[in-house]
């Protein structure tokens, strides 16, 4: 619960903390204790495109008011192949509101016929993504404390690295700063590498400097492996060696 306000905020739907855990709680068997802080279940929208009020289509026949998560509609169907009609009119009479992928990528436009694209990631996103890749444990420690840890970016999305699982790390805290700061790395062989900067720039370091070639932990999914491109230019640009 207090991961989804921590990242999401005023989007999860409610204007405070305590306002979302009462709606989540009214779901909830009366008389169930709960904790401050419990597990909860989560939908995550990526690349949402928002129609002007006055473009808005009407919930078709089949949509019920009961419906808590989603619903899904295919494109072969009457009913669905309506609602493409009029999401592509809508989108070409609306074509900003297509516009909203992260700077630098440039406006995609998402009306024509229907075909698979590759979700692009906000922040919020890439975090709860990263953090279930790893399996919410530091890839370096194996620490589990959640409030501890945070989703690293290898190459910083502000340098051109994007936000996909692949570009990410679950880190401690404290590690993810040294990263950041080029203190230590994690070469193409998947292990942690320290720089002696840690040392003779502090004079100390020892909790980062036995932990020198650890292995990385790395997600099941190979297609959630730390990028070696990704890793060539940490390597490369940011680390102190």
């Amino acid at each position: 619960m207090s991961l989804a306000w921590e990242t999401f905020g005023v989007k999860n739907g409610a204007p405070s903390f305590e306002e979302m855990r009462w709606r989540v709680e009214r779901y909830r068997p009366p008389g169930e204790r709960v904790g401050w802080d419990y597990l909860i279940g989560c939908r995550i929208l990526v690349q949402p495109v928002f129609l002007p009020e006055m473009a808005w289509i009407a919930c078709p026949p089949s949509w019920s008011p009961n419906i808590v998560s989603y619903k899904a509609y295919e494109a072969g169907d009457a009913e669905g192949r309506a609602l493409w009609d009029r999401l592509s009119e809508a989108m070409a009479q609306w074509p900003h509101a297509a516009e909203r992928e992260p700077a630098g990528h440039g406006p995609v436009a998402r009306y024509g016929e229907p075909a698979p694209v590759k979700p692009r990631l906000g922040q919020g996103a890439f975090r709860i993504s990263v953090m279930d890749a790893y399996g919410r444990a530091c890839a370096v420690s194996g620490g589990r404390v959640l409030p501890a840890l945070e989703a690293a970016h290898i190459r910083p999305y502000a340098d051109g690295g994007p936000h996909d699982v692949s570009n990410g790390i679950l880190m401690r805290r404290d590690i993810h700063s040294v990263f950041d700061a080029g203190y230590v790395t994690i070469d193409l062989d998947l292990r942690f590498v320290v720089s002696e900067r840690v040392k003779s720039d502090f004079n100390n370091g020892s909790e980062y400097r036995r932990l020198h070639g650890a292995r990385l932990a790395v997600p099941a999914r190979p297609g959630w492996a730390p990028s070696r491109e990704a890793l060539a230019w940490h390597n490369g640009e940011r680390f102190l060696g």
